[in-house]
């Protein structure tokens, strides 16, 4: 009778460390190529091949059901149509249309905290954006407007102050208004007050170019001036009335504006709009005007897809319990508001940490990127309070923003619900915002599967193996017999004890089989 020890001795005897070195070697290179097809598989198409096929597979066989696939392929099928008729630019810069007053706000800022909250870039475009709405090449004609159109030019804030105080010794000017109002002024009260000297003078010269438009290209040009004149100072003037809280007011004025002035949608009216009607929460007519501009023709913001997802959440939030949606699933009521939020959360998914007060927030910039950590900071630092203002809405949110990412389909060049996430918006964000004293939110990344994790752990371990069995052969194959040992000892061990119970004769029949 030979024992089980003696044999397994005798097998780790007859073992050459050439064996050693091949089957190190071979176990390496299977690994190592079962890793290159895991990374070529999760690069195209943003799983692991083996977890799909354990899913797939695997779970029909344990009893699980996938109820997603029809609801995520119909999804995406939606998401590719969208985004074919999606034709926005990458990295176009917008002006934030709730900028807050340079002087009354930004200024005060920087008082008490000594930091500057506006970057060079911010300001710098800002100054085009001046430059393009209140001068026009006939304003050498008035000397008044030849000094504003230097003035707007000047990087110096003091020096463009002192030109607009020379130009109104020459003469009344809106423009000039505009700039004291927004720079000099360091209350809002104050600011209020010279925007109102500024819409006397700027009604009378738009109604003046209104009859002259058409005698030339020149009156033409003038009354395209004067009118972006006049409606600036009529939004500003309603921002104003907002901040100093009357909200009815500044509502009414905002929709007197955009009827007035239906085509100029640059200025964004309509956002300065929804935020006071969600103060008022005045929720049937902040849906009217959604219903408006939510559409697939016009450009998406944060504030218009997260006011969806809000009114959406307002429905169900405050009964709403992951517990109890767990144990007998979403109804349609919540289904459509987590549908709502992830839709919020694929255009801008910086939102989500702000209105969780997970990261701080800063002052807004006077330029945003829209799907960018600009454009969240702006967003969150003005509706913050309408989110916590409905109950369980922010418990919502935290529960449902993260099942995002795992929707969005892998690369991120594809897009889902909307155009593919511009891959240049980090570093455009940190043009605008401070960097010095605020991280910037970058997109979040997908998170390699376990099974590439373990498969590049395995690799580099059985290819560690086979360097030191090739370099120290002996050594090794001493450690691999002491391993092997070690592993079969328990199975030693019970053979032995089976061996002491049974007959001789009977384990003298076994060993033989």
């Amino acid at each position: 009778m030979f024992g089980t020890e003696s044999s397994l001795s005798m097998f780790l005897n007859t073992l050459t460390p050439k064996f050693y070195v091949a089957l190190t070697g071979t176990s390496s290179l299977i690994s190592g190529l079962i890793l290159i097809f895991e990374w070529w598989y999760f690069r195209k198409y943003g799983t692991s091949f083996i977890e799909q096929v354990s899913v797939s597979h695997l779970r029909p066989l344990l009893g699980g059901v996938d109820n997603s696939s029809p609801n995520s392929s119909s999804s995406s099928s939606n998401g590719d149509a969208d985004s074919s008729r999606q034709s926005v630019s990458e990295c176009k810069v917008w002006r934030n249309p709730l900028n807050l007053f340079r002087g009354a706000e930004y200024n005060r800022y920087t008082w008490v905290t000594g930091r500057e909250p506006l970057t060079y870039y911010d300001m710098n475009l800002s100054a085009q954006d001046h430059q393009t709405f209140f001068t026009c090449d006939s304003d050498h004609l008035r000397p008044a407007d030849a000094i504003m159109q230097k003035a707007w030019r000047e990087r110096n804030p003091q020096a463009r102050i002192t030109a607009a105080h020379e130009a109104l010794d020459l003469e009344d000017c809106a423009t000039a208004y505009i700039l004291l109002a927004e720079e000099e002024a360091t209350t809002i009260v104050e600011a209020e007050k010279l925007f109102k000297q500024a819409l006397k003078i700027g009604e009378s010269c738009y109604r003046r170019s209104q009859q002259l438009q058409h005698h030339g290209a020149q009156y033409e040009a003038q009354h395209r001036r004067d009118t972006n004149v006049l409606v600036y100072i009529k939004r500003r003037l309603a921002m104003c009335s907002r901040k100093l809280g009357r909200t009815r007011e500044a509502v009414k004025m905002m929709r007197d504006l955009m009827k007035e002035f239906p085509l100029l949608s640059m200025f964004n009216i309509h956002e300065n709009l929804l935020e006071s009607l969600l103060e008022l929460q005045n929720y049937a007519d902040v849906q009217a005007v959604l219903a408006k501009y939510d559409d697939i023709s016009l450009p998406k913001s944060a504030t218009i897809c997260y006011t969806a997802a809000l009114l959406k959440a307002r429905a169900v939030s405050d009964k709403f319990s992951p517990e109890a949606a767990s144990r007998r699933g979403l109804s349609t009521a919540e289904m459509n508001a987590v549908e709502a939020i992830h839709r919020a959360v694929e255009f801008n998914p910086h939102v989500p940490k702000y209105l969780l007060e997970m990261k701080s927030l800063i002052l807004p910039p006077e330029h945003i990127l829209k799907r960018g950590d600009s454009e969240a900071i702006a967003y969150t630092f003005f509706h913050l309070q309408h989110w916590k203002r409905v109950e369980g809405a922010l418990n919502l949110l935290h529960c449902t923003w993260e099942g995002t990412f795992r929707m969005i389909p892998y690369p991120l060049e594809k897009g889902h619900l909307f155009y593919p996430y511009p891959v240049c918006t980090e570093t455009a964000d940190r043009e605008l915002l401070p960097t010095v004293f605020h991280e910037v939110s970058v997109y979040p990344k997908k998170e390699l599967p376990f099974f590439i994790l373990f498969t590049a752990g395995l690799c580099s371990f059985t290819a560690m193996l086979a360097l030191l069995t090739h370099q120290f052969p002996e050594l090794m194959g001493v450690f691999a017999k002491a391993f092997l040992s070690t592993l079969f000892a328990p199975l030693n061990f019970i053979m032995e004890k089976v061996e002491s119970i049974l007959p001789s004769s009977l384990w003298h029949q076994l060993t033989r089989i």
